[in-house]
């Protein structure tokens, strides 16, 4: 799984905030207005539309061709993108042991509690 320019990271959290289909002129003025780092910027239609098709090409952003202008919406939730990246990196690691082993020991207290809960632990 590929991973994310700053441009298509602010696409895809504009994209995961929202359960609408947006069209690309939507997102283009969504940026605008959107918070650091992509604050204030102006972009064209076509830039955007350059991102989003390049995202669609991740398999990340799929394209509802049934309406004019097309509509675009994420395919897979945030969590799904992050727990996919995750998995992604633990299997290209010689020593997966290690990995969680340091993983497990930079989570909060908190965290560590959700983990053995998910894992069925107490």
């Amino acid at each position: 799984m590929a991973t994310l320019g700053d441009l298509e990271r602010t696409v895809m959290d504009l994209l995961w905030a929202t359960t609408e289909a947006t069209t690309a002129n939507e997102l283009r003025d969504a940026i605008a207005e959107a918070p650091a780092p992509e604050a204030g910027r102006e972009l064209a239609v076509t830039t955007v539309l350059t991102v989003l098709s390049r995202l669609e090409k991740k398999g990340l952003v799929e394209r509802e061709r049934d309406s004019r202008p097309h509509r675009y919406r994420a395919v897979t939730s945030r969590e799904d993108h992050t727990a996919e990246l995750m998995h992604e990196v633990l299997v290209t690691a010689p020593d997966r042991d290690a990995v969680l082993a340091r993983f497990i020991g930079s989570v909060s207290e908190a965290e560590a509690q959700t983990l053995r809960t998910l894992l069925g632990g107490s």
